[in-house]
């Protein structure tokens, strides 16, 4: 493994301080879901099914205003949505103590709408302060810095919600976007690189969003329904044989397995189309059934496909960001966000259903086979001739 590549990214100007600032800046987010769940379940007592509807709610709103958020950053700039967006998600989480369930419900719907899209500014400034021959080791570089943000985020939260309270977790979620908003206002990371040319009339969606984007957009869906479905599938799994206490252990196991698939990802010469890396990843998920019952061979089985995950996640963003024109990147990357919302809303309940009737390994098997499904879509949509290249400067 060749790591020499993500040390000459990251010794561009500005490129390690926006990636630290970006880990930093994701763990509050990554926290929400957890925390959420907990004080709705557990601090307002209306159980697991409520807490569900909330979660949902504040992921329809995110999947809605993410493509509206890079619109914004597209024709405004990044500090006017950061303006707005930090404000909201602050006057969100700092009230959220106060609120009743349904006061809770509607405005999560709201903050997902209006929430700061710290998944998009990151991938998007990244591939703004590095040229395109480099983006690849840089979009990795990245994804494993939301691995490492997803990995701290959630665990940090509950930690403070059980040792103290889940409204003090609340508070903290705040607290953490509020300074990271404030960092990101101040250090205003370029949005497109000085070498694109924004020159001339902007092209129309319908100008480039078919074929290839589709297709990449639609291979993002696909990998959160196996992502989504493995997840579901792991909690049913340890629930089974009553070790839900391991669950960290096997979350680590993916989160690490993810970012080790980044590094080799950005460090090869050669690397593998995001139709190869999704088919693979849906391939590798349908035998990890057989760890069923043992939490070793469980994590063991799960170290294959989510090797997958980083590689598929920056791949996707390379391929968006060079079919979208420059003056529609944040438009692109957000629809993006958008596609993998939706794989989430059919991966989890598909898999569900599968482990409510024949267990976790039908779970595994139905989300791994539901990803070759759309990969073959994807594969279709692909073979159409691409509208519109990005145009760089000579």
């Amino acid at each position: 493994m060749d790591l020499a590549p993500f040390k000459h990214v990251l010794m561009l100007p500005r490129v390690r301080p926006l990636a630290l600032l970006m880990f930093f800046a994701r763990m509050p987010p990554a926290a929400t879901g957890v925390i959420l769940t907990l004080h709705v379940a557990v601090t307002l007592d209306r159980g697991y099914g409520a807490a569900g509807l909330v979660g949902a709610a504040g992921t329809i709103g995110m999947g809605l205003g993410a493509p509206l958020m890079g619109r914004l950053i597209d024709e405004r700039g990044l500090r006017p949505v950061l303006a707005v967006s930090v404000t909201a998600s602050t006057a969100f989480w700092l009230t959220a103590p106060l609120m009743g369930y349904w006061t809770l419900l509607v405005t999560s719907f709201l903050v997902g709408l209006l929430g700061v899209p710290m998944m998009l500014i990151g991938r998007q400034a990244i591939t703004a302060l590095v040229p395109e021959s480099r983006r690849r080791v840089a979009l990795s570089v990245d994804s494993i810095s939301v691995e490492l943000s997803f990995m701290a985020g959630p665990a940090f939260g509950v930690f403070v919600a059980t040792k103290f309270s889940t409204n003090a977790a609340l508070l903290f979620i705040g607290g953490a976007i509020l300074i990271a908003g404030v960092l990101l206002y101040w250090s205003n990371p370029p949005m497109v690189h000085e070498d694109e040319i924004l020159d001339g009339p902007k092209p129309r969606i319908i100008e480039w969003m078919r074929g290839r984007m589709v297709g990449v957009l639609v291979v993002c869906a696909g990998a959160t329904v196996c992502l989504c479905g493995m997840e579901v599938s792991a909690i049913a799994s340890l629930e089974h044989i009553g070790k839900q206490s391991w669950l960290g252990v096997v979350f680590f196991a993916m989160c690490a397995a993810s970012i080790a698939g980044g590094l080799v990802y950005g460090g090869v010469q050669r690397a593998p189309s995001v139709l190869v890396l999704l088919a693979l990843m849906a391939l590798l998920e349908i035998p990890v059934g057989l760890g069923d019952g043992n939490v070793l061979l469980l994590c063991l089985l799960l170290v294959p496909m989510n090797l997958m995950c980083a590689p598929l996640i920056a791949a996707s963003g390379e391929h968006i960001s060079r079919l979208a024109p420059p003056t529609a990147r944040g438009l692109a990357l957000g629809l993006q966000g958008s596609a993998f919302t939706v794989g989430n809303a059919i991966g989890q309940p598909l898999a569900g259903v599968a482990v409510d009737r024949g267990g976790a390994p039908a779970g595994f098997a139905i989300a791994g086979a539901a990803g070759l499904v759309v990969a073959g879509i994807a594969w279709a949509l692909t073979r159409k001739p691409v509208a519109s290249r990005v145009t760089m400067a000579p």
